[in-house]
């Protein structure tokens, strides 16, 4: 499991402008001071929340998910659990993770790296 942690946290701090913080015994990790994917392994497995605006409704159908608590499930945020000899589906984990950087990063900072910002349904494009 230890790996599968350090890749998925290798992974999230590879997008522009991340770094690490680590309240609550987790590590946080933050995109211009914004947090995007919330990860932790202990005797109990392996957990991460992460924002997912347009792909968390088909996120909370799998066994191993669940709306984050504290209020932010609904703000789009999902919770995955695995126990300690579980296999994640590390590529599925990586999306939602790329999908949770894109929907939290500054559209400027997305522009910059010649990332598009997420179309997120239901919002509205402000008109100048």
């Amino acid at each position: 499991m230890t790996a599968a942690f350090e890749s998925l946290r290798r992974f999230a701090l590879g997008f522009p402008e991340t770094r690490e913080d680590k309240p609550w015994g987790e590590s946080a990790i933050k995109v211009k001071g914004k947090t995007f994917l919330f990860i932790r392994q202990d005797e109990d497995g392996l957990g991460l929340s992460v924002k997912l605006p347009q792909s968390g409704p088909y996120a909370l159908d799998r066994p191993f998910t669940e709306p984050t608590g504290y209020g932010l499930g609904a703000s789009g945020w999902v919770t995955a659990s695995f126990k300690p000899k579980a296999k994640p589906p590390l590529d599925l984990l990586k999306g939602w993770i790329e999908e949770s950087y894109r929907a939290v990063a500054p559209k400027k900072l997305l522009a910059a790296t010649g990332e598009k910002p997420p179309k997120i349904k239901g919002s509205r494009a402000r008109r100048r």
